[in-house]
């Protein structure tokens, strides 16, 4: 295995290098494999699931804004790949599932790529990557007080999901956005808020 993944699919390529051959492999074991890249999709699947109709659920959108600060606070911090609680980071997959749900998700990886395609890449690099931690704990700390107006939380929610998909498909291009978005986020909460 190479020690950088380059794209989408090679994280996809990565998770089946390790999934396969065995019965079960663990959470962190697979979250290790993405390497720097691990940060993307772990602050993508958050703010995702806080969007969709599971972000209704009352104290969901207030789990994900400190699952995000866990996740970005790691990140300002500089570490290469994200720690997780030994209780998470043991859970164990069932590889086959594991391998299957990669080969579902080639074709769009390999749209991700073709989209996205590395554009500005010192963006999703180095001090880059800290203050696009900041400014997600800053986003997801404005969550708890938005949780109880009906979509309001989407705005900040959006903005950490564009920052995650920078930073997955390392294009920096997209991190300007997710930093333009995060702008916008902010400017709406503190119109809603005051």
């Amino acid at each position: 295995m190479s020690t950088e993944v380059q794209s989408v699919r090679d994280i996809l390529r990565r998770v089946q290098e390790v999934a396969a051959g065995k019965d079960e492999v663990e959470a962190g074991t697979l979250m290790r494999s993405f390497g720097s890249r691990s940060y993307g999709p772990l602050l993508l699947l958050p703010p995702l699931l806080e969007i969709s109709p599971l972000g209704g659920v009352p104290g969901v959108a207030t789990t994900m804004a400190l699952l995000i600060v866990l996740i970005a606070g790691q990140a300002i911090l500089g570490r290469e790949c994200v720690w997780f609680p030994r209780t998470i980071a043991k859970r164990k997959l069932k590889s086959a599932r594991v391998c299957a749900a990669a080969k579902k998700l080639d074709s769009s990886a390999t749209r991700l790529d073709r989209w996205f395609h590395g554009r500005l890449p010192s963006l999703t690099k180095g001090s880059a990557v800290r203050i696009a931690g900041a400014a997600c704990i800053l986003l997801a700390c404005a969550v708890p007080p938005l949780e109880f107006i009906p979509f309001a939380s989407t705005a900040p929610m959006g903005a950490i999901a564009l920052f995650g998909l920078a930073l997955l498909v390392h294009d920096g291009v997209l991190m300007l956005g997710a930093f333009g978005a995060a702008a916008g986020a902010i400017a709406f909460v503190a119109s809603t808020i005051i």
